[in-house]
């Protein structure tokens, strides 16, 4: 097969033009997009501190705060086998997957071939003949990525990588959160069952005053029957309340990838008190919610793709060789006489394609415009959850004073009613009133006390737990950036829990966005 000798220095210039050529990527660079950070937390109580380098000791295992063995096992046992958190898993082993899969396109193709035919043919002048041909050959392509489309492709689908990890990590955060807070509904719920097993113990000493006083003829009939219709009705409330615990249970028994059917937790009654949660400042949002890294990272994703749609206007450089045997005697196909071989460049433009590589750019950058529009309102969701905790936590931390002693007054009340009705002074609807005003005030009070816990969790998962983006560097293999000791957090003795961290990245957030690496 014939080819043509490409001179050598022409050969050498054409090298030296691709090898310049290829670190050329069209395109936008990334930049994080702008976002409005506030100063300081509206709802933060006060008593701020700026954060020493002592502060900075790593979350870990958050719910640890709570000091309660049994939700620790619980989260254990959660982060083993719980189903939602397997499946972003196996989505984040896809991604890195693809990283690789796109790598590979930085790299020539190799193939080989091998085949052999028979063919035969037949004229009125020479007859019939039969004639083999036996080929064996080596191919190999590679297109040099000029235009940064491999690299643009690569860039997108590592921001994917990371997007994924924080997906993941979200998706844990998610989890150990919800597992926490229905395990402090159900320890409230314990409380409440305590509370109107109680109840009816008292319901019970009531109902047997007023037989013994309707006995004594100084109780009429219908006291008897209201403080039995009481009675009752506690004892309905006591059974109902197990109702909403079997399904608490069985929620927690999802969460942590166990049958219902095997699973249950011991009655134990609600009584902690929301430990002091330690703040940062808010432009850590940015770095410690998984949520907000993961809708940064896929405006990352969609800014690479943008690169990728403008490459296709330019042209395509391919170098392509191939070499081999080729016969038709099997036996002497590896000879000297039976070699050939190709090598040459060629170079491919699309004239005219209808607009369609118009239309792709103009998607391209739709696509970033709503990442980046997702990516804030992310960031806006994120502070919106911060202060609704951080007002829940107030707010319920006032009111369970002023329900306390709404709780001491209506069993004072109570105690002098009751006193009341034994000497015969008050009737028996006194007594009911003051009865069901202390339950009421005490059913109050077990529910502000759980309103409390899931509080406290939920602005625990709104600062983003123990989670910063410095992991999404040790699970896709990057390294991670230094994290300067600077930050404002709440003085108490358990500011161990939230260290105050920044970052270059944070910074440069609140200063109009960070170039891509």
């Amino acid at each position: 097969m014939p080819f043509t000798r490409i001179p050598v220095f022409p050969r050498k210039s054409a090298i030296v033009l691709v090898l310049a050529l290829a670190g050329c990527a069209v395109g936008p660079n990334y930049k994080r997009p702008e976002a409005a950070i506030p100063a300081a937390y509206k709802e933060a109580p006060e008593g701020w501190k700026v954060a020493q380098p002592a502060d900075r000791v790593d979350r870990g295992n958050w719910w640890t705060i709570y000091n309660d063995p049994q939700l620790n096992d619980l989260e254990t046992r959660l982060n083993a086998s719980n189903q939602t958190i397997a499946q972003f898993a196996a989505v984040y082993r896809q991604a890195r997957a693809l990283v690789a899969e796109a790598r590979a396109s930085y790299f020539p193709t190799l193939g080989v071939t091998a085949t052999g035919t028979r063919a035969g043919s037949s004229s009125r002048t020479s007859g019939s003949s039969v004639s083999n041909n036996f080929d064996l050959g080596l191919n190999a392509s590679w297109e040099p990525d000029l235009w940064g489309t491999v690299s643009r492709t690569v860039g997108a689908q590592k921001a994917g990588e990371q997007s994924a990890a924080a997906d993941l990590a979200n998706a844990r955060l998610s989890a150990q959160g919800t597992l926490a807070q229905t395990y402090f509904q159900l320890r409230a719920l314990d409380a409440q069952q305590r509370l109107l097993d109680n109840t009816v113990a008292a319901y019970q000493r009531t109902l047997q005053l007023t037989q013994n006083q309707y006995a004594q003829g100084t109780a009429a009939r219908s006291d008897v029957i209201q403080a039995q219709t009481q009675l009752l009705s506690a004892q309905a409330a006591a059974i109902d309340n197990g109702v909403a615990r079997a399904q608490f249970e069985h929620a927690i028994a999802a969460l942590v990838g166990e049958p219902a059917s095997t699973f249950s937790i011991a009655s134990s009654p609600l009584d902690a008190t929301p430990p002091e949660v330690p703040l940062e400042m808010p432009s850590a949002i940015l770095e410690r919610r998984p949520d907000v890294a993961s809708a940064e990272r896929k405006a990352a994703a969609a800014n690479e793709q943008i690169g990728v749609t403008i490459a296709a206007f330019f042209p395509t450089l391919t170098f392509s060789a191939s070499g081999g045997f080729q016969n038709s005697v099997l036996s002497q196909l590896l000879s000297a006489p039976s070699r050939f071989w190709t090598l040459g460049p060629s170079l491919a433009a699309n004239i005219f394609d209808g607009g369609l590589r118009i239309a792709q750019t103009e998607a391209a950058r739709a696509a970033y415009d709503s990442a980046v529009a997702t990516y804030r309102q992310t960031i806006l969701s994120a502070f919106q959850d911060v202060e609704d905790n951080l007002a829940s936590q107030r707010i319920l931390a006032n009111e369970v004073v002023v329900q306390e002693q709404a709780v001491a007054s209506a069993q004072q009340a109570l105690a002098i009613v009751t006193n009341q009705y034994k000497s015969g002074t008050v009737g028996f609807i006194s007594v009911l009133t003051a009865q069901a005003t202390a339950f009421t005030a005490e059913q109050k009070l077990a529910s502000i006390a759980g309103q409390r816990m899931v509080s406290s969790v939920g602005l625990i998962k709104s600062l983003g737990g123990g989670w910063d983006t410095a992991q999404i560097d040790q699970e896709t293999g990057r390294a991670a950036a230094p994290v300067p000791a600077s930050g404002v957090v709440l003085k108490g003795p358990s500011a161990a829990l939230n260290p105050a961290r920044g970052s270059s990245s944070t910074v440069a957030a609140t200063n109009g966005g960070a170039a891509k690496e």
